[in-house]
């Protein structure tokens, strides 16, 4: 998280007004949240926000959209992936479409003398993928089984030339010592992420935390000092906990940065047997931003597995907005495959149907129903999801609209999800979430997910008997986060 950076940076400064009292008084587990507003002030709104103004269609911008999207999606990506070792884009390689991709695509169309329409020729995207892969080789950049950790890491060999062994890794470092890459294991029952998580934010006069982010399987840590900069990263498995980290001259870091990018989105702690890591191997199916104290972080190459999924006693199958009076309103494609809903440990039943479904669960206290925007929302327009967690938790993802959806890191179990706009408004509910965890280097990446607009929703809150309510703009989302409510499916 990084297509359409600015707009994800409102989400995150709308989450970061709601207080952290706030957040952790309603039970939230993490934030879902990929780091692409580092640097960004968290500014409080306490007017509502004004009516987005129709935007303006580009004509140049949405012809080259329809051109890039009627690509294979492995084309898509692997365009994006190839911009980024030319220098020309530093955005999320989704193979999704937004104005920083039209943009990275102009400025190579600029550099090669061609003119910037923001589409590339079969015979542009070529010459593009033979100037990538010129710029691999000379990085030497080389995706590797490390044998003394376990763990798939791609290292640029020219830079770090020099290797040796360590206890339970491998470093790998620069002829001059500047810049260093460690490869790091523990078995299982050796240590844990809250200890390596305490050891990573140590913070000092000499030494500033720019980044931390901690979920209950992974962490991933940058910090600097006034010579040097540093990124971290852990992951949790059955095989035991395996990372690595990254130190560098910040005198470099024009140099370095886009390598430590790449090698953070190589990382797989826990490769699957029998796969040979190739850096000629097609871009995966999404790559993440590289959290830095730098404020334009970018993706790099390679996807890590996904880890394998808590039981579903655990994990929520669905989120549902509890919107008081026993109902619980959700998408009807998010229980597809859930015949015997069960929120709070009590059952539920559909009163309804349509896109959106109200669930009657008898008993069920709590819960307010929102304002619902039935005006679509404007494109890049910032959002943010809520979605339900394991373990009664809640996580709130920063997101921009899209055609028909949002463009959000969400992780199985957030459809149904609520999403707002910034005024605390419901424009509509996740209507599909992914069926497996996408931990992409060990953070979320952010997709297009559909999204069942709030004009589809009016008639069922109607026929439920719940009329929503307005409610106070921005600060909103507070009590909206503690009606979310994990759906969970019965055996």
């Amino acid at each position: 998280m990084r297509e359409r950076t600015a707009a994800l940076r409102t989400g995150l400064a709308v989450f970061a007004s709601l207080g952290l009292a706030a957040l952790a008084s309603l039970g939230i587990t993490a934030l879902a949240c990929l780091g692409l507003a580092l640097g960004a002030a968290a500014q409080g709104v306490s007017a509502p926000a004004p009516k987005p103004a129709a935007p303006t269609p580009d004509p140049a911008f949405e012809a080259a959209r329809a051109a890039f999207e009627a690509l294979p999606e492995a084309e898509r990506r692997a365009m994006q992936d190839a911009l980024v070792w030319t220098g020309d884009y530093n955005g999320v390689t989704t193979g999704g479409f937004g104005r920083r991709t039209f943009e990275g695509i102009a400025t190579y169309q600029r550099r090669t003398g061609a003119a910037p329409t923001g589409q590339l020729a079969a015979p542009e995207r070529a010459a593009l993928a033979t100037a990538a892969e010129a710029a691999r080789k000379a990085a030497r950049f080389r995706v590797q089984t490390d044998g003394a950790s376990g763990a798939v890491i791609g290292v640029p060999e020219r830079l770090l030339s020099k290797r040796s062994l360590m206890p339970g890794g491998t470093r790998w470092q620069s002829a001059d010592g500047r810049v260093t890459l460690d490869t790091r294991s523990f078995p299982p029952g050796t240590t844990d992420l809250d200890a390596l998580f305490e050891r990573a934010t140590a913070a000092s006069p000499e030494r500033k935390v720019t980044y931390k982010l901690k979920k209950p399987d992974f962490i991933v840590v940058t910090a600097e000092t006034a010579v040097g900069r540093s990124y971290v990263r852990y992951a949790l498995g059955e095989a035991g906990i395996r990372g690595f980290a990254l130190g560098y001259d910040r005198a470099l870091a024009s140099e370095v940065e886009p390598l430590v990018i790449a090698v953070a989105n190589s990382f797989s702690p826990f490769p699957a047997d029998g796969v040979s890591p190739s850096v000629a191997a097609a871009p995966p199916a999404a790559a993440v931003a590289l959290p830095k104290p730098a404020p334009n972080p970018g993706p790099g190459l390679a996807a890590a597995p996904a880890l394998a999924p808590p039981s579903s006693e655990a994990r929520a199958s669905a989120t549902g907005l509890n919107l008081g009076g026993g109902r619980v309103l959700t998408a009807a494609s998010a229980l597809e495959n859930c015949p015997a809903p069960r929120i709070g440990g009590l059952p539920a039943r559909s009163e309804g149907g349509g896109p959106g479904v109200v669930l009657r669960v008898e008993g069920l206290g709590g819960g307010m129903a929102p304002a619902l925007r039935t005006e679509a929302p404007g494109a890049d327009e910032a959002l943010l999801v809520l979605a339900a967690e394991a373990g009664g938790g809640r996580s709130v993802a920063p997101g921009i609209a899209g055609p028909g959806g949002v463009f959000a890191p969400l992780q199985p179990g957030a459809g149904g999800a609520p999403v707002l706009d910034r005024a605390g408004r419901l424009v509509g509910l996740v209507a599909r979430a992914p069926a497996g965890p996408r931990l992409i280097a060990g953070v979320m990446p952010p997709t297009r997910y559909p999204m069942v607009p709030a004009s589809a929703l009016a008639e069922v809150s109607k026929g439920s008997g719940t009329t929503p309510v307005a409610t106070p703009p921005v600060r909103a989302a507070a009590p909206v986060l503690g009606a979310v409510v994990g759906i969970v499916c019965g055996r």
